[in-house]
């Protein structure tokens, strides 16, 4: 009896045990459930769902008339999870699979694909590199292939795309439009990169079988989309000016060199060329030396004309003595490039370049006062940047004789172009306001911004400061023609147009060069046509050590006159000239080189414009001759309808379609242009009767 009363004990003390162990997992349970359940849940979702970034388009860059200057294009990594696989898929594709790859990437043999496929798959390797940056049709081509098309589950395939920024013009305007990489963005890229970037989106994916991530529906929060920056750049002119630039700096093995244009009435910034010399002699657009400041040299004579003139101080007829082309200051002599200069009136001086005699005219008039020049200065804003819309413009030196500097040689070498540092576009900017009337405007590169094709901000010309008044302007222009047509750019003038500018020759002295090293900077700047400007052009060249070719007549201001000739040839029909003649008179006469495609629409209009009215008897053709001076003559020539035209002279195709439009049967004999044809010019058409042609 008591055993059984002891046993019946060890149950009951067993039994409750349970119930005690029991009742605490659940109020254990209970309490997670309440407090912890809630973080437990996340994270059990979270390993389940996760939130996918989509990536917003970076917008385009183009030029004012639509040419695509930088835009993105996808790049793709491809690897392959052979673990998930099956080994049936795989057995009966594997031969085609290898056959595809083969002719896709033209690297290797379909048997060799083969065996490092098998070997992968039998490795199980799960992050196999197929292919690294492939192109988008290389990327679909190769997910429509055997096995691949199943997928990331069954097929094992893992694509990771990128953005990779192109510029479809390689080189051209390389520097001003800018590079976009994760370390590195520069030019507009950079300025206007929160404007091209865009805002990311995002979508919920949730883990499905076979450890595919599938989108959840309803959950995308969609990108939006960078926006397009449209350029004041014109390409064809930025074409011509980086290959005319690269002609004179290969020749003269230069340091680097620079060439801006800019639009007179707006300050858009047509063309912007930075050229700099590789280790290896080549040229790269490696930095933007417009926007680096160096002592300008001769242009910077302007400054100081500009100051006498605005102070009343002389005109540019009164006389200076250049006293030989050597005046000492202090203790340094102030010498010309070509000594043998005396007395000759300003404009004379401006033209040859005289340093002597424009150091001495800032010495004579401003030596009790020199602030009042360096006042000029401030008031020109070369003390401060133009305001670009690029990134990493330096800031300029000018000194004042509050500086430390400052010495008793300060005020004539700065008159001179020395002792003061300011950048290529600073000197572009000055003279293209002598070009508008006295009017300077802010440089810039971006006229609007869009979004889908709309414009959501458009930028306008700015006026920054009136430098002179139309006095003074117009003296300033008689000496810039002067330089042209008789001074130290004489011979650069086109017989077609007229120009007006200035020759720079300064010693380099900077970045641990010295003076005597023989280091100079060339510089031409100036605009045209000269009588109503329409650009402005700057260029300006670094050369090399002791260079046989230094002064800025010999090798900046070819440059300037390739680039104007392409300028003139675009605009030639809407600055008046011989196709404006055409246009109101129906005839005209142009230089070869200048028919260029808009030029054949100005005659084409022209042509139009001149056809006979409805009820005449007669019709117009277009007649272009070129004589051995390569000057094109253009002339609409009046063809009268039933009447025998005269072709002769003409090219055959257009002597024979002329004449079977007007009903006759034409018989050609011999090759080249019409030398005689059988009915005399003038006599009536009679239908289908026919007509010989002699050719030369």
């Amino acid at each position: 009896m008591d055993i059984k009363k002891d046993i019946r004990f060890r149950v009951y003390i067993a039994f409750t045990c349970i119930c005690v162990f029991g009742l605490a997992i659940i109020i254990k349970a209970a309490m997670i459930q309440v407090k912890e359940g809630p973080k437990l849940r996340a994270m059990a979702k979270e390993m389940h769902t996760r939130f996918d970034t989509l990536i917003a388009e970076r917008g385009n860059i183009y030029t004012e008339d639509g040419v695509l200057l930088s835009s993105s294009i996808p790049e793709f990594d491809v690897h392959i999870d052979f673990s998930v696989i099956d080994s049936g898929l795989f057995a009966k594709n594997i031969d085609s699979l290898s056959r595809c790859a083969s002719r896709l990437f033209a690297d290797k043999s379909a048997e060799e694909y083969k065996e490092e496929f098998v070997r992968a798959y039998n490795e199980e390797d799960k992050y196999y590199l197929l292919g690294h940056k492939m192109k988008y049709y290389q990327y679909e081509a190769l997910r429509s292939f055997p096995i691949f098309n199943k997928g990331k589950g069954y097929g094992g395939f893992i694509e990771d795309s990128k953005e990779k920024r192109t510029t479809p013009y390689d080189l051209l305007a390389k520097r001003v439009i800018g590079e976009f990489r994760d370390s590195n963005i520069t030019g507009l890229e950079a300025k206007y990169n929160k404007e091209l970037i865009g805002e990311n989106g995002r979508r919920v994916v949730q883990k499905s079988t076979g450890n595919v991530w599938v989108p959840i529906e309803g959950s995308e929060v969609d990108p939006v989309n960078g926006k397009d920056i449209v350029t004041t750049i014109d390409i064809n002119v930025q074409d011509v000016a980086e290959h005319a630039l690269m002609s004179i700096l290969e020749k003269y093995e230069c340091l680097y060199g620079t060439c801006i244009v800019m639009e007179v009435k707006t300050g858009k910034i047509r063309t912007l060329v930075n050229l700099g010399r590789q280790t290896n002699g080549s040229y790269w657009e490696d930095y933007n030396y417009a926007l680096s400041p160096t002592e300008p040299g001769s242009t910077f004579k302007l400054v100081t004309l500009l100051s006498l003139l605005n102070d009343k101080l002389t005109n540019v007829d009164n006389i200076v003595d250049a006293e030989g082309g050597a005046i000492r200051f202090g203790n340094d002599v102030m010498k010309d490039s070509h000594l043998g200069l005396h007395a000759m009136p300003i404009w004379k001086a401006y033209a040859e370049s005289s340093n002597a005699a424009f150091a001495k005219l800032a010495y004579t008039y401003y030596r009790e006062n020199p602030t009042k020049f360096t006042d000029h200065l401030k008031a020109l804003h070369l003390d401060k940047p133009t305001g670009i819309d690029l990134i990493g413009e330096r800031p300029t030196r000018v000194i004042t004789p509050a500086s430390k500097d400052w010495s008793n040689t300060s005020l004539p070498w700065m008159a001179a172009g020395y002792n003061v540092q300011i950048t290529p576009l600073h000197t572009c900017m000055l003279y293209n306001s002598i070009a508008n009337n006295g009017k300077m405007m802010k440089p810039y590169l971006v006229s609007s911004i869009k979004e889908y094709g709309k414009e959501v901000k458009t930028f306008e010309p700015t006026e920054i400061e009136q430098v002179g008044d139309s006095s003074v302007v117009a003296q300033i222009q008689k000496c810039m023609r002067a330089v042209v047509t008789e001074g130290t750019a004489k011979g650069i003038e086109s017989p077609y147009y007229t120009m007006a500018g200035k020759t720079g020759t300064a010693q380099v002295a900077d970045k641990g060069i010295r003076y005597t090293d023989g280091v100079y900077q060339g510089s031409f700047v100036g605009f045209l046509p000269a009588d109503q400007p329409k650009y402005t052009i700057c260029v300006v060249i670094r050369t090399k050590a002791h260079s046989a070719a230094y002064y800025g007549g010999a090798i900046a201001a070819p440059v300037f006159r390739m680039v104007a000739d392409k300028i003139f040839s675009e605009n030639i029909g809407a600055w008046g000239g011989p196709l404006d003649s055409l246009a109101k008179n129906g005839s005209g006469s142009i230089p070869a080189r200048a028919a260029t495609a808009r030029n054949y629409r100005v005659m084409l209009n022209a042509l139009d414009k001149h056809t006979a009215l409805p009820g005449e008897n007669i019709n117009r053709m277009m007649e272009l001759k070129t004589d051995s001076s390569k000057h094109m003559t253009v002339t609409a020539k009046k063809i009268y309808r039933n009447i025998m035209p005269d072709v002769t002279g003409m090219g055959v195709k257009d002597a024979v379609y002329m004449l079977e439009v007007s009903g006759l049967q034409v018989t050609v004999q011999g090759k080249g242009k019409v030398r005689g044809q059988s009915i005399t010019p003038g006599t009536p058409i009679i239908k289908g009767q026919t007509i010989i042609l002699q050719l030369s």
